[in-house]
């Protein structure tokens, strides 16, 4: 099986968090979920002094571009190639380039494989985040996106909710 690798798709400017949604939908709707694993616009918090009030904002880091973690093949091209706001991928013709390791630590992405002390089945507590103080049994773990999913207990309903691997312990 091929690697995923991260590419960067260009995009009308002010269009980048409507190009994620829209290649999440796509995701979701053709069942890609196995090849095209992530999509970011890369935020940067930022202290602007307004007035001579501190307000802390978060900006693009790079208006105009989207990052997508994916495996390069023709339907994964042409998902994200044909998304409404799409303008290309960033790299010479129409042959994507991924970014290289370098790149990616520079973005604050990592690379590390993380390996867990849980399963499929076992269950963890959530430690930290929205979901703090919540149990639940493991449904499924996510390698590429760091993340396990677990059922949660909403308004007397099980609900799948996705969760990091730094916000859990094995119980």
């Amino acid at each position: 099986m091929e690697e995923a690798k991260w590419y960067v798709a260009h995009t009308y400017s002010g269009y980048e968090n409507k190009v994620k949604a829209n290649i999440d939908k796509t995701i979701e709707n053709r069942h890609l979920e196995d090849q095209i694993f992530e999509v970011r616009v890369p935020l940067e918090e930022v202290v602007e002094v307004k007035n001579g009030v501190k307000k802390t904002t978060m900006k693009k880091l790079f208006p105009g571009y989207v990052l997508v973690n994916m495996i390069m093949n023709d339907d994964t091209w042409y998902v994200v190639r044909n998304t409404r706001g799409v303008t290309g991928f960033v790299g010479p013709g129409s042959k994507p380039v991924p970014l290289t390791d370098a790149e990616m630590k520079s973005l604050g992405i990592k690379l590390d494989n993380v390996t867990v002390d849980f399963a499929e089945g076992d269950m963890i507590a959530v430690v930290a985040g929205a979901w703090k103080d919540t149990v639940g049994v493991v449904r499924r773990i996510d390698l590429n996106k760091q993340t396990a999913t677990i059922n949660v207990e909403i308004f007397g309903r099980e609900t799948p909710v996705e969760i990091s691997f730094a916000e859990v312990r094995k119980m």
